[in-house]
């Protein structure tokens, strides 16, 4: 047995050149199949973020409206009783606006400003000698924003000339 030849050695440079582009293509396709992989488990964060983000807006915009709702009760007149009443939609109000705030969303502060497309949704435009023209008068729901992006346009009233 010790006298019989090695049936694996390669005999000639052929063979080993063979066996050298083999295993340069196995790692060509090793590094080509990691690097797919690689962009593959980045792609599925980025679009787990982008749900998480879809969902938490969701929220925030129904939140938004119940806002709305307490910013309209805390400008009526409640009569009798009126001092407890306020004081209760006022605490409820408070809070909803500390939870917003403990996620980002801040309101825009529209009133004075000067119309801004991009953050602000004209629904009238009035004539007004007291007023800049493109200066935001009024403001019939407030906009938000969550961190730099836009939650929702404030729907606000324009001076024109």
């Amino acid at each position: 047995m010790a006298d019989e030849p090695l049936t694996d050695v390669p005999e000639s440079a052929d063979q080993i050149g063979d066996l050298q582009r083999e295993r340069d293509d196995y790692h060509d396709r090793w590094l080509r199949k990691s690097a797919e992989f690689d962009n593959y488990r980045k792609r599925v964060e980025r679009e787990r973020r982008e749900q998480a983000d879809q969902t938490v807006t969701g929220l925030l915009l129904e939140l938004l409206l119940i806002v709305d709702d307490f910013d309209l009760a805390l400008t009526v007149d409640a009569g009798e009783g009126g001092p407890a009443y306020r004081k209760g939609v006022e605490l409820i109000h408070a809070k909803l606006h500390d939870l917003l705030r403990k996620h980002g969303v801040r309101p825009i502060d529209a009133l004075g400003a000067d119309f801004d497309p991009n953050v602000h949704q004209a629904v009238v435009h009035e004539s007004s000698p007291d007023h800049r023209e493109g200066e935001v008068i009024g403001e019939l729901r407030r906009g938000y924003l969550m961190g730099d992006r836009l939650l929702r346009p404030a729907m606000v009233r324009v001076a024109k000339p």
